[in-house]
């Protein structure tokens, strides 16, 4: 299974949340870290959405870097 993870930098530290998966957000110091520990809080989303015999979503999210040219923004 792949799911897209949004990672965003506070001043404090890195936020990631699962579009595809509602609630399933983490927090951390790290970039690393924060990649590791949700593959983790994924897993155990997913389990207890099985253990309530609720449905498991598909991926439907993507990502992507959207560039400009450098003018007068």
């Amino acid at each position: 299974m792949r799911y897209t993870v949004v990672i965003e930098q506070t001043t404090r530290n890195f936020s990631t949340y699962v579009p595809d998966l509602s609630g399933c957000v983490v927090t951390g110091a790290t970039r690393e870290g924060v990649i590791q520990v949700m593959r983790e809080a994924i897993a155990m989303h997913i389990d207890g959405l099985r253990e309530r015999g609720e449905p498991v979503p598909e991926t439907q999210g993507t990502a992507t870097v959207v560039e400009l040219p450098q003018t007068g923004f």
